[in-house]
């Protein structure tokens, strides 16, 4: 009896879940952010329902007063999905209903989480539905959200249905809402930010041209509808980047730039870029278990838009295209940011707060340079249900889920971000960038201006004539001013070097004492054990720290505000050696052979200005040469004596992928780089250093034959100074 009792008083019971009605209004608020989010959410039922066509009527009633009307052409609804589907919150419905058929057609539907009624209870208190199932009557349902959420059980909250008893609206299909007692106020700049987020609800390369959307608004509810378009201009950008991305996460594409003056050169590249380059510049590889070899995110296709939005390119981009300049930033700013699209529908960003979601106005402050912004880039990317299962949005539309595939997605964009800016920054360099700067400078002067008006006096040349001399001279002003700008930008990030080498002398120092007193400590306690293999590891413990301190010595003269040139020397092939120590992890890793002379070449240069130079010409041979066959990969070291034996040239030749001979003239300019995460500064610090010791350096063009190969000279030690 008492086993009887115990085993009653440990069984479970079960307790029923029950929801307030109130779940309608707090859902609605919570899961649809605003009330634009809203009608779009609505209008994606439309095409979810095979509409060819919605019309969005904004009209008032004499008794009910304004309200929202959405009509469609599709397939509508019968009783039992009305009492089955629509009238079950959160319905799995259309996870095994993925495709809408209609005349022998199929479309892939977009709405998954079934929250789509939601939106009705947000815009307004009152909802009016009528719909039409083919060859099926018109029913006409009615849910009053107010009184459905001031019960007090939920099974007690109820929508009305009857046979519609008028003539139907419909001649075929489809749907009517009415929303009364609307919750907001529908004001002219609430409209208009509703038009301009429809215009983005279809990919423009979607291949959808079956399904339209029209627009009256309450001042004009008897003028014909207008379909939603976006202007010309908006698909000729001046730069612009379309390709795809493999289901391994490798990037494949053409870049163009479309300038807009005619007689500009149109110029297209194509680009490529594979998965393990964007891992390997992943911040934080930690979040996910990313993998180096492929990505998880699945294949996806993409076009990035962009322009310049300066006064003089509005008003090429209106002169152009005849339109209004004052209206060419409003319309860019409407599509800005890049919108993804699943089968076809815009999936993100839904609202103007979501726009950057991609971060990309906060990446910008990160790199020394031109960087896009969020206003100056209408991107579109393509994926489908099938393809990508994993890039899913959160259910409150305004962002997607927490998940590897999604974080993949993301860098890969940023990636594709980083080509685009890359490639505009070389269209957008002028010749003046590689002058040097005296020769800027020089442009500053009125020298030559004063003998032409002198002249133009004395001939008695029109006032019109010498003001035409000044604008010229303006004009060159300018120029030169934007020149020393840009430059300037650049040269500035040079001016930290000394602040960086004392923060890299201090860190290292620091770390060095204690990790060496650590590595003492371990050796006099277990040196008795006379273990080979921890003898060995104490060992490479040791060579690691003497390294760090070396590293750490020869930069402490760049961190001294007294450091002068040539004070220190350096033998060639031994700081060849050392960088390529440094970068052991990734020539192992990319199975480069490096080969350096058996030889003692004596620099008058400074070491961690040799560093510097040699280092930045490695990692950029690194960087390239994994796109080459595995047992190709070489990099090789040569030198050559010049000026009888004063100065001598330094050989750089590996065996990557080469430069475009288009680029040989802009490698060592400041901010011209192929890396998507690049600033462009490597090679024009490398060549800057060189230039500091009274030599040059330059590349050249390989033609056919692969590699990469870079020369600079450098003054010998001169036997007195030894």
């Amino acid at each position: 009896m008492a086993r009887q009792i115990l085993e009653e008083h440990e069984k479970f019971h079960p307790i029923p879940f029950r929801m307030h009605p109130r779940v309608f209004a707090a859902l609605g608020a919570d899961l649809v952010t605003n009330n634009v989010v809203a009608v779009i959410e609505l209008v994606k039922n439309s095409y979810d329902a095979f509409a060819r066509n919605v019309w969005l009527r904004f009209a008032e009633d004499p008794h009910q007063g304004k309200y929202l009307e959405i009509e469609d052409d599709g397939n509508g609804m019968t009783a039992e999905v009305i009492k089955d589907v629509w009238c079950f919150v959160a319905t799995p419905y259309k996870e095994s209903h993925t495709f809408a058929k209609k005349d022998g057609k199929k479309r892939r539907v977009v709405g998954e989480k079934g929250l789509g009624r939601l939106s009705a209870a947000r815009l307004g208190s009152k909802l009016q539905l009528l719909t039409k199932a083919f060859r099926r009557p018109c029913l006409e349902v009615t849910v009053d959200w107010k009184a459905v959420s001031g019960g007090n059980d939920l099974s007690n909250s109820f929508a009305q249905y009857r046979e519609y008893p008028l003539t139907s609206p419909f001649q075929s299909s489809g749907t009517l809402l009415r929303i009364y007692d609307l919750g907001e106020e529908w004001d002219e700049n609430r409209i208009s930010d509703l038009k301009e987020n429809l215009a983005r609800l279809i990919s423009p390369f979607s291949g959808v041209d079956d399904f339209k959307i029209f627009l009256s608004t309450p001042n004009n509810v008897h003028i014909e509808k207008v379909r939603i378009e976006s202007p010309e201009f908006l698909s000729n950008p001046k730069y612009s980047i379309k390709g795809s991305v493999d289901q391994r996460g490798n990037v494949e594409g053409i870049y163009r730039f479309l300038p807009l003056i005619k007689d500009h050169a149109i110029r297209k590249k194509e680009v490529k870029l594979e998965w393990y380059r964007i891992f390997d510049s992943i911040q934080d590889s930690t979040k996910f278990p990313y993998r180096a070899d492929s990505s998880n995110c699945g294949p996806f296709s993409f076009e990035i838009r962009a322009w310049d939005i300066d006064i003089q390119d509005t008003r090429e981009i209106a002169e152009r295209f005849d339109f209004q300049r004052n209206q060419v930033r409003k319309y860019i700013r409407t599509h800005k940011g890049i919108s993804i699209y699943r089968d076809g529908i815009l999936v993100l960003p839904k609202s103007d707060n979501a726009r950057d979601w991609l971060g990309l106005d906060l990446r910008r402050v990160s790199k020394v340079g031109t960087r896009l912004s969020t206003s100056q880039i209408v991107g579109y990317v393509s994926i489908s249900a099938e393809a990508n299962s994993g890039i899913e949005d959160t259910s409150d539309r305004e962002r997607l889920a927490s998940r590897i595939e999604v974080a993949e997605f993301e860098e890969i964009l940023k990636a594709i971000v980083g080509i685009l800016e890359n490639e505009r920054d070389v269209d957008r360099i002028k010749p003046d960038r590689e002058k040097p700067m005296e020769d800027l400078f020089n442009g500053l002067s009125a020298e030559d201006l004063i003998p032409e008006i002198e002249s133009a006096i004395e001939e008695g040349s029109h006032v019109s004539e010498t003001v035409a001399l000044l604008r010229k001279f303006n004009s060159r002003l300018e120029s030169t001013r934007k020149t020393i700008q840009e430059r300037f930008v650049y040269y500035s990030r040079l001016a930290t070097v000394g602040t960086i080498a004392h923060m890299l002398v201090h860190e290292i120092r620091n770390r060095t004492i204690v990790f060496g007193s650590f590595v003492e400590f371990i050796r006099k306690r277990f040196d008795p054990l006379q273990d080979r293999i921890f003898q060995d590891e104490i060992h490479f413990a040791n060579s690691a720290v003497e390294a760090l301190e070396g590293l750490a010595d020869r930069f402490a003269p760049l961190a001294s505000r007294n450091f002068r040139r040539r004070k220190r020397h350096s033998i060639l092939e031994d700081q060849i050696r050392e960088c390529l120590a440094l970068q052991q992890t990734e020539i192992r890793k990319t199975h480069t052979k490096c080969i350096v002379p058996d030889s003692k070449t004596r620099v008058a240069v400074d070491p961690g200005e040799l560093d510097a130079i040699i280092l930045n010409l490695i990692t950029n041979t690194l960087y390239w040469i994994g796109d080459s066959p595995e047992d190709q990969r070489k990099l090789e070291f040569g030198f050559e004596t010049l000026e009888k034996g004063v100065r001598v040239r330094v050989n750089v030749q590996d065996t990557g992928p080469g430069i475009d001979r288009e680029d040989i003239e802009k490698v060592f300019w400041p901010g011209v780089t192929r890396k998507p995460s690049g600033i462009g500064m490597g090679l024009t610090v490398a060549s800057e250093l060189v230039a500091a010791y009274g030599g040059s350096m330059y590349t050249r063009y390989s033609g056919t034959k692969k590699g990469a190969s870079f020369s600079f000279d450098l003054p010998l030690q001169s036997h007195r100074d030894r």
